[in-house]
């Protein structure tokens, strides 16, 4: 059996999640579905919770990592649920889990998540014309080191498969 792609999506939690980006991250979530990938999120609302529906409706598999020690912090599209009782330090667990990341938007905890997957050389993509504190880094760097480069993209369609092909490269 082949593993399946593990693409995490990250974004505004229920603060600062604004229709915009629910509907995006819906979308982001169905097609991640269609690509017969695991969608991976933070397991809470706002983003987390609209691309888990999106990827729920279109028969994809979604697995929340949570912060805290109980599953029923989860929102109510992760088939799957790890609570890790890590807090903020689960959002490397989250980037190690990924084999690629989409990203819709967010603040400093996406940041987080984004320095993460930096770290670790994950290809990113993320979704442009978004306020958020990934902006300035969209089709660029983090630092110096170019570790990897943020892919910017215009659609949710495009960002997964601008996502996919990263992966396989």
């Amino acid at each position: 059996m082949v593993k399946k792609r593990q693409i995490l999506v990250i974004g505004n939690n229920t603060n600062g999640c604004t229709p915009k980006h629910e509907k995006i991250a819906y979308e982001v979530g169905v097609e991640i579905a269609k690509s017969n990938s695991v969608l991976i999120t933070g397991g809470l609302g706002g983003v987390m919770a609209a691309a888990s529906h999106g990827a729920h409706d279109a028969n994809g598999l979604t697995v929340g990592i949570i912060p805290q020690n109980d599953a029923t912090f989860a929102n109510e599209f992760c088939d799957i649920v790890i609570p890790t009782g890590m807090g903020l330090a689960r959002d490397f667990l989250n980037a190690l889990t990924a084999d690629g990341v989409i990203i819709v938007g967010g603040g400093s905890g996406t940041l987080s998540e984004v320095c993460a997957s930096y770290m670790y050389k994950k290809p990113m993509v993320a979704i442009r014309n978004l306020e958020s504190s990934i902006t300035p880094y969209v089709d660029g760097y983090l630092d110096h080191r170019k570790n990897i480069r943020i892919i910017g993209s215009e659609t949710p369609r495009d960002a997964v498969k601008k996502i996919l092909e990263l992966i396989n490269a």
